[in-house]
C-alpha cells in the first residue's frame, strides 16, 4: 500500500520502475510446511547433465490435503512416489502438480520422492569447462538460487516463506571435490567416482541450497572451533589466503555487530568462474566469483574484494539465520549486509574510511535515484524479483541502518539487532520486525524514519544559504528543500521533517571547535537564526553526516574555505571542496591547491583532485600535475583522471610519462592510460595526437597483460574517446572477439558504445552487426556489456537488438536494463529527429525570409525606377 501512495510525487520526473507487465507479487498459499529436502544426484559432467531423486517431507497444514504444486523448469520428470506408492502428476515444463493417490492428514509428515534427471541446464545450475576459445579454463559445476532459479535444478516450493533442513548427496568422478551446505558427514569411494554427503541441521529456504563441484584446492581455517574453509582453483593459493585469509577476524567484528554469535556450524567460501554474481551467501557455503581473488599488487588499493567477503559472510546473520518472508522485504537482509562493510572498515581502518565508504554507498543509490527510477525500498509490485536488487536495496538500505544506528547509538543500535536476531533465529522477517525489535530493545519509536526513506521513495535535496548580521550577532541558515514545487507543505507531498544537527565552527590555533544546535527541518523553506557570541569561521549542516541527503552550499567563499581547511568531519570538507569549485575563483582555486598539498585525508585530497579537474585554469593543471606525487595510489588515481579533462600539451605530457613508467597501482596506471586516450583526441599545439596516441595504447594492449586486465581495460576505454576515429575502431573491434581475456573483452564489448557516436554511416553498421551477433551469446555478463554499448548509441538499429535482448534474455537483470536501454536510445533519437525537423524548420523559415527580401528589394527597385 505504502508504494501506491508514494508513487504520486515519486516517480516526477522520473521513468516508473514498475515497467510494463509489473503486478503485485504475493507468496502463494501453504498447504503443507516443508520439513526436509534431500537431493541424491549422479553427474555426467563432460555431458552436462545429471539425474537422481529430490525427496521432499511435508506436514499438511490441515486435514485433506491432495494435491501440491511444486516449482520444476524445464526438468525431466520420470517419477513421483510416496512411500513405494506412485503418485499422479501432472507436468508442463514449469510447474509440477502432484496428486496424491490418499489425501493426508495434519500433524502426519510424509515423504514426496521424485524421481528426476537434468540436461544441458540453462539457469540455476551451471557447467563450466574448457572451450575451443578459453582451453584453459576449469570444469567446475555451480548452482545460484537467488531469486528464483532453484526450480531450474531440483523441484521445489520456490519461495522464501518455506524454511526446511537440507542433505544433499552427489556423485561425481573422485577427481573433483563437491562442496554443500551444513558439514560434510561422509565421503565414500566407488570406483572412479567419490560420493559427498552434506548436511545442514538448521531450516533454511531453496534459494540457499547450493552445490559446487571442481578441481578445489583447500586452505583450512577455524574460528572458534568451528572449521573456516576456503575453496578455490588449483594455483591459486597465495592469492586466495590473501582474499578470504581475515574471514576469522570478520566473525570475531560481526559477532560483536550483531550481538549473536555466528550462528552455525561452519563456514565455507568457495571461489568459482563464470559466476554470475559477486558472491553468493548460501547457508554455510558462500560462493564467489574467482574474479575477487587479488593478488598483492592489487591489494595496494583494491577495497572491493574485502568488503565483498565481508557483505557475504554477514549474509550468515542476516538473509541466512533469519530469512525474508518474500522478496519485496529484501532491502532488510542487503542493506545489512551492505552496511557490515561499512562497520568491518570502521573495525579495521577506523572511521574516516567507514565513513567515505560509506558515503559513496550514498552517492551509488543518488546516482541510480536520478538516472533511473525513485522507489521505495519495500514494494512487492514488479515483474521479476530479480529486479528488486538494486542500488536501492543495496545502498539505500546500508543507509538507512546507519541512520538506524545514528538515532540510537551504538550500545542500542547492537540491542536492537541481536533482538530481531534472537527472536526470528531460523524464522522469517519483514520490515515491521525490524521496527518492532527497536521498539522491544530501546523503548523508540523510529516510525518516522522508516515512513520517510523505507515506505516511500526518495531522500531529502538541500540548498544552504548563509549570512552573519554582526550588530545583532546572528547566523541565519536559509534551508530549502528543493526536491519538491515551491508551495508543497506536507511531508506526505514529498517534504523530509527531520531533526538536523547543525554546527558552527571556530577556529583556535589551527584547530576547529563546532558548537552544534539540534534543528528541526521540515518546511519547503526555512530561515533558522542563531545567536551566537562571535562570527563562526565556517558551518557545518548535519554534522557528522549521517542523513541520506544532498546538498547544495551556496556560502560566501570565507567560509567554504574555512570549512574545507579546518572541519574536522572530511565529508563536510569534500562538500566545501565542491562548492569551491563551482565559484570557480582563483581565491577558490588557491584554497583547494591548499587542500590537495596538505589534507590529512586521502578521500579529500583525491576529491579535490577531482574537482580541480573541473576548473578550466591553468593554476588548477599545475597543482593536479603536483598531485601525481601523492603518496596514496587513490589521490594519484584521483589526480590522473582529472587530468582527463585537461586538454593541453601538459597535461598530455604528464599522463604520458605516468603511462611510460607504470605505477605500483594497476588502478593507478589503468586511469592513465584512459585519460591518455581522452586528452589525446585534441588538438594540442596545433598538431593532432590520435596517431601518436592509437600507438601508445596498441602499445598497451599488446604488452600489459595482468590481473583482471585493469590496466588493459584502461586502454580499451583510451581507444573509444575516439568517437571519430576508423583506426581507433579498428584497433578496439579484434578485443570483442572469443578468445580474448573475459574482463578485457566485456570492457571492449561496452567500449563500442562509446566509439560509435562520432562514426561513419559504414562503422556504425560494423558496430551494429558485432553487437547483434553479440547479443546471440548466453553468458549473462556478455550480454549485459552489450546492452551497456547499445545503450550509448543513437540510430534505430539499437533499439532492435536491445528489444530482442528484452524479450528473449533468460535473465531478468538483462531484460530490465535492455528495456531501459531501448527507452533511451528511443528518447535520443527523438530528440535528434525533433533537433533535425526543427533545424529544416528554421533553415525553411531562413529560406523564405531571404526569398521576401529579395521579393522587396525588387520592388523597391521598381518604385525607385
Amino acid at each position: 500500500m505504502a508504494s501506491v501512495s508514494s508513487s504520486l510525487f515519486d516517480q516526477i520526473n522520473r521513468k516508473s520502475f514498475e515497467l510494463p507487465g509489473a503486478y503485485p507479487h504475493y507468496n502463494p498459499d501453504r498447504p503443507g510446511q516443508v520439513e526436509h529436502i534431500a537431493l541424491d544426484l549422479v553427474f555426467d559432467i563432460p555431458h552436462k547433465r545429471y539425474s537422481g531423486t529430490c525427496k521432499v517431507r511435508i506436514a499438511p497444514v490441515v486435514d485433506g490435503l491432495e494435491r501440491l504444486t511444486l516449482d520444476a523448469v524445464d526438468l525431466q520428470i520420470k517419477a513421483v512416489k510416496v512411500g513405494n506408492t506412485k503418485q499422479t502428476f501432472d507436468y508442463d515444463g514449469e510447474q509440477l502438480q502432484v496428486t496424491l493417490k490418499s489425501p493426508m492428514q495434519s500433524g502426519k509428515p510424509f515423504t514426496l520422492t521424485i524421481d528426476y534427471a537434468v540436461e544441458n541446464p540453462q539457469r540455476g545450475i551451471y557447467f563450466v569447462g574448457p572451450t575451443e576459445h578459453y582451453p584453459d579454463k576449469p570444469v567446475q559445476v555451480w548452482t545460484q538460487g537467488e531469486d528464483e532459479d532453484s526450480r531450474f535444478w531440483f523441484p521445489c516450493f520456490d519461495y522464501p516463506g518455506q524454511l526446511a533442513t537440507s542433505e544433499i548427496r552427489v556423485r561425481v568422478p573422485k577427481k573433483y571435490t563437491a562442496v554443500s551446505n551444513g558439514e560434510l558427514v561422509s565421503t565414500e569411494t566407488e570406483g572412479s567416482d567419490k560420493i559427498y554427503h552434506w548436511k545442514l541441521e538448521k531450516v533454511h529456504p531453496s534459494y540457499l541450497m547450493t552445490l559446487a563441484i571442481g578441481s578445489f584446492d583447500e586452505i583450512k581455517d577455524e574460528w572458534q572451533g568451528k572449521p573456516v574453509s576456503y575453496y578455490f582453483e588449483k594455483g591459486h593459493k597465495a592469492e586466495a589466503k590473501l582474499t578470504m585469509g581475515k574471514t576469522p577476524q570478520m566473525m570475531d567484528a560481526l559477532s560483536k555487530w550483531f550481538g549473536y554469535p555466528y550462528p552455525f556450524s561452519n563456514y565455507d567460501q568457495v571461489c568459482v568462474s563464470d559466476f554470475i554474481f559477486g558472491g553468493m551467501e548460501n547457508t554455510t557455503t558462500t560462493l564467489l566469483t574467482d574474479r575477487c581473488l587479488i593478488d598483492q599488487r592489487a591489494a595496494i588499493d583494491n577495497q572491493r574484494s574485502e568488503t565483498l567477503v565481508a557483505h557475504e559472510l554477514a549474509h550468515q546473520w542476516f538473509g541466512d539465520l533469519i530469512v525474508i518472508n518474500h522478496w519485496s522485504q529484501a532491502w532488510v537482509k542487503e542493506g545489512a549486509a551492505t552496511y557490515s562493510e561499512v562497520l568491518w572498515l570502521e573495525e579495521t581502518l577506523g572511521k574516516e574510511e567507514a565513513l567515505y565508504y560509506h558515503l559513496n554507498h550514498a552517492r551509488a543509490y543518488l546516482s541510480e535515484d536520478k538516472s533511473r527510477y525513485r522507489r521505495p525500498l519495500v514494494t512487492h509490485i514488479y515483474r521479476e524479483a530479480i529486479e528488486l536488487y538494486d542500488r536501492h536495496i543495496y545502498e539505500k538500505g546500508s543507509c538507512v541502518y546507519h541512520m538506524i544506528r545514528t538515532e540510537l547509538g551504538d550500545e542500542l543500535f547492537t540491542r536492537s539487532l541481536r533482538t530481531l536476531l534472537e527472536k526470528h533465529a531460523h524464522g522469517t522477517v519483514e520490515t515491521i520486525d525490524l521496527l518492532r525489535a527497536i521498539d522491544q530493545a530501546t523503548g523508540r519509536n523510529l516510525r518516522f524514519l522508516f515512513d520517510q526513506y523505507v515506505y516511500r521513495g526518495g531522500h531529502p535535496d538541500y540548498k544552504l544559504g548563509y549570512s552573519w548580521d554582526g550588530e545583532s550577532h546572528l547566523a541565519k541558515l536559509t534551508v530549502t528543500q528543493t526536491q519538491v514545487e515551491d508551495g508543497k507543505s506536507q511531508v506526505q507531498e514529498g517534504l523530509f521533517d527531520l531533526k538536523v544537527p547543525i554546527g558552527f565552527g571556530y577556529v583556535k590555533e589551527g584547530k576547529a571547535e563546532v558548537k552544534t544546535f539540534k534543528v528541526r527541518v521540515h518546511e519547503r523553506e526555512q530561515a533558522l537564526y542563531f545567536p551566537l557570541e562571535n562570527k563562526p569561521d565556517f558551518v557545518s549542516f548535519d554534522v557528522g553526516n549521517h542523513l541520506l541527503k544532498t546538498v547544495e552550499l551556496t556560502y560566501p567563499v570565507a567560509e567554504l574555505k574555512a570549512q574545507l581547511a579546518h572541519d574536522p568531519d572530511p565529508i563536510s570538507r569534500l562538500f566545501a571542496a565542491e562548492a569551491l569549485a563551482k565559484k570557480g575563483s582563483l581565491e577558490a582555486i588557491a584554497a583547494l591547491e591548499t587542500a590537495l598539498k596538505t589534507d590529512p585525508f586521502w578521500a579529500v585530497r583525491a576529491e579535490v583532485a577531482e574537482q580541480l579537474g573541473s576548473v578550466q585554469l591553468a593554476q588548477a593543471e599545475a597543482a593536479l600535475i603536483a598531485g601525481l606525487k601523492d603518496a596514496h595510489p587513490k589521490v594519484r588515481r584521483a589526480v590522473v583522471e582529472a587530468l582527463g579533462g585537461v586538454k593541453t600539451i601538459e597535461s598530455y605530457k604528464a599522463l604520458k610519462s605516468v603511462v611510460d613508467k607504470g605505477d605500483e597501482s594497476y588502478y593507478v596506471e589503468s586511469a592513465a592510460v584512459r585519460s591518455l586516450g581522452k586528452v589525446g583526441t585534441a588538438t594540442l599545439e596545433g598538431k593532432s595526437r590520435e596517431k601518436k596516441t592509437l600507438k601508445v595504447l596498441d602499445t598497451v594492449l599488446k604488452e600489459r597483460a595482468g590481473w583482471n586486465e585493469v590496466v588493459r581495460g584502461g586502454a580499451i576505454s583510451g581507444l573509444s574517446q575516439f568517437k571519430s576515429s576508423a583506426a581507433a575502431l579498428d584497433l578496439l573491434l579484434p578485443y570483442t572477439e572469443l578468445g580474448i581475456p573475459q574482463p578485457l573483452r566485456l570492457s571492449a564489448i561496452y567500449a563500442l558504445g562509446a566509439i560509435s557516436t562520432g562514426q561513419e554511416k559504414t562503422a556504425v553498421d560494423r558496430i551494429l552487426d558485432r553487437l547483434e551477433a553479440l547479443a546471440r551469446e548466453d553468458f549473462f555478463l556478455t550480454q549485459i556489456a552489450t546492452v551497456g554499448a547499445l545503450a550509448k548509441m543513437e540510430v534505430r538499429g539499437a533499439v532492435s537488438i536491445l528489444r530482442g535482448l528484452a524479450e528473449h534474455s533468460p535473465d531478468g537483470r538483462v531484460k530490465r536494463r535492455a528495456d531501459e536501454a531501448a527507452q533511451k536510445v528511443q528518447k535520443k533519437i527523438g530528440s535528434d529527429q525533433a533537433l533535425a525537423d526543427l533545424r529544416q524548420e528554421l533553415d525553411e523559415v531562413k529560406q523564405t525570409n531571404k526569398d521576401l527580401k529579395s521579393r522587396l528589394e525588387n520592388l523597391e527597385a521598381k518604385a525607385k525606377s
